[in-house]
């Protein structure tokens, strides 16, 4: 890779804080597992002028879901649950849950499950569960009238929250589509109720102890080593501070999100995708057989299909044309439909602030951005990054 070239990745988004549109971010780049580029630029928290660092914290929101969907897969490894097993096995609420059919969020055309929700439908997110934020469906709005749109209701703990989703309809039968919602936050339930451990237990143990991921769990350990976190005002159109979201990672959440609970640093999160870039093995500690993250990153959806041809066109961390869905990533199927010089098979996710990865397995090469932004759809950084990142390679 050319330096003098991934120096434009630096060039390009200090822009972003230069004119406000961006506080601060971390960009990391590497190629057969050697970091060539890492990079930091702008401040954490503007208002006490504390800059970026390498051991800045970040909320990783839905950049949870492939380490939760991790997981699951190391149960699934070692014989303790079946991707075909229903999870009403574990979470009895599930059994008799409802299927939306038509009419309104107050008084809504329901019938019921064709088949039930298996655990492979909660790791492709194609079991029928849906964010109260989407604003897109009556189902969406039943989420939100229980107090599910950005975070949970107050004192509800995981088991509380997934009991509370399986009173609510379905979005549309298991298998059925795609839609982006709580199926992660449900499969953590599983993680807990199959392994006997409290899901940080279970990452810790499993996961972040195995590759030294010390910096990264449900809360910081200094809250000043946290980036404070902005949103886009849609009516001014200026970043302006959100503390009400901002708040998640301060201290211990009541409910664990698998989904999209966790902080971390960059340093950790490169180890982590590292880990997967290696074929589930880094510096000696193996966390996933080879071919179970091959399996994992291959398209599941039915028909080899893109996501546009099989999801609702709702927000996710990814566009859908010419991407499909493995077991926990976005799987690229055709960079041409894709809009973006990646290769087939490249796997990845982000989260709502602005955080993203990607691996390219072809080139061998892994980048991760991080920065505290909502939404992340706000600027088109994620393609900008590729773009940038990929015309550094000159072999």
């Amino acid at each position: 890779m050319d330096a003098d070239r991934l120096a434009r990745i630096d060039r390009h988004f200090t822009r972003y804080v230069d004119d406000g549109r961006l506080s601060g971010w971390h960009a990391v780049v590497a190629r057969r597992g050697r970091v060539v580029h890492s990079t930091t630029y702008g401040l954490r928290d503007e208002s006490k002028g504390l800059p970026i660092t390498a051991d800045t914290r970040w909320r990783l929101y839905s950049m949870t879901k492939p380490i939760t969907s991790v997981a699951a897969m190391i149960l699934w490894e070692r014989g303790e649950l079946e991707l075909t097993d229903p999870i009403s096995r574990w979470i009895p609420a599930f059994a008799d849950t409802r299927v939306y059919v038509k009419g309104p969020a107050t008084d809504p055309v329901l019938a019921p499950q064709v088949e039930p929700i298996r655990v492979w439908h909660l790791l492709t997110h194609t079991a029928g569960l849906t964010y109260g934020f989407h604003h897109a469906h009556p189902v969406d709005e039943l989420y939100r009238g229980a107090g599910f749109e950005f975070g949970a209701p107050r004192g509800l703990d995981l088991a509380g929250c997934v009991d509370a989703w399986a009173s609510l309809p379905l979005m549309h039968q298991p298998g059925a589509e795609w839609n982006y919602g709580h199926a992660t936050d449900v499969l953590g339930r599983v993680v807990e109720i199959v392994s006997g451990r409290p899901l940080d237990r279970f990452f810790e143990a499993e996961i972040f102890g195995p590759l030294g991921m010390d910096a990264t769990g449900f809360a910081v350990d200094d809250p000043e080593r946290l980036a404070r976190l902005y949103a886009l005002d849609p009516t001014s159109g200026r970043r302006v501070p959100n503390d009400a979201m901002g708040r998640a990672g301060l201290k211990p959440p009541t409910a664990l999100s698998g989904g999209g609970g966790l902080v971390g640093t960059a340093g950790d999160y490169h180890r982590f995708v590292q880990m997967l870039a290696g074929g589930g093995e880094l510096d000696g500690a193996r966390i996933l057989g080879s071919r179970t993250v091959s399996y994992m990153v291959r398209n599941h959806l039915p028909g080899g299909v893109d996501l546009e041809g099989f999801g609702r066109p709702l927000f996710a961390e990814m566009p859908y044309r010419g991407v499909g869905f493995g077991l926990g990533f976005s799987v690229v199927l055709d960079p041409v439909a894709f809009r973006t010089g990646t290769s087939v098979g490249e796997y990845a996710w982000g989260g709502v602030a602005g955080t993203s990865f990607w691996v390219d397995p072809v080139e061998q090469v892994t980048a991760l951005f991080f920065t505290q932004l909502v939404p992340s759809s706000a600027y088109p950084i994620r393609t900008q990054f590729r773009q940038l990142v990929h015309q550094a390679l000159v072999d």
